[in-house]
């Protein structure tokens, strides 16, 4: 009778294969659907961050339309009391994203960040977290690895928010989705071990 490995031993087995073959593993995006944030918003939209370890970046990207009201501002707040649910503070820069596209009901945005500048984050969260970029870095990341990351766009009609969306790992494309999934997991462990020590 054949017998096959249980889908975790496969899982650590594809994770070690990935790190051999030298496979892109020191990258995680997180992405979320923005929905209505307020009763009579009407936008939609998407987003993604993209976390590069080895250089400490981040790339946002972001696409919306159908907003009732023109733009404002948007960002990333957390992080909040539970993953996928509640409101928080803004964490990134304020009072909006650099270059974020003001007065639109419909458009998008791209930016890298540098984890590592006390510029990507508003005063008061890295003032809550060590008072050094470095903290503020550790808590962000802690908060999208916890799901307790969220980002909105704010519009003229709704100044507290018209659409928002909590952030989550994206799904791994390609052929072969478990490799690139142990990797993730690898990448994930590895910095929830990072942020433990730095904790401390």
């Amino acid at each position: 009778m054949r017998q096959t490995l249980p889908l975790s031993f496969a899982a650590i087995g594809f994770a070690g294969l990935s790190a051999l073959a030298g496979a892109p593993a020191q990258a995680l995006t997180y992405e979320t659907i923005l929905g209505p944030e307020a009763v009579g918003a009407t936008g939609t939209g998407s987003a993604t961050v993209k976390i590069i370890e080895a250089s400490d970046q981040m790339k946002v990207n972001i696409a919306f339309s159908g907003l009732s009201g023109n733009t404002t501002v948007a960002h990333i707040h957390g992080p909040t009391a539970a993953p996928g649910t509640g409101t928080a503070s803004v964490m990134t820069t304020t009072p909006s994203f650099p270059g974020f596209p003001a007065g639109v009901k419909s458009g998008s945005y791209e930016q890298t960040f540098d984890l590592l500048s006390t510029s990507t984050y508003r005063a008061g969260f890295i003032s809550a977290n060590g008072g050094t970029a470095a903290g503020a870095r550790d808590a962000f990341l802690a908060a999208l690895l916890d799901g307790k990351a969220y980002l909105n766009v704010h519009s003229q009609t709704f100044t507290g928010g018209e659409i928002r969306g909590f952030f989550a790992p994206s799904p791994v494309p390609g052929p072969l989705p478990l490799l690139g999934a142990g990797a993730a997991l690898g990448w994930s462990r590895r910095l929830r071990q990072r942020l433990a020590s730095s904790s401390r």
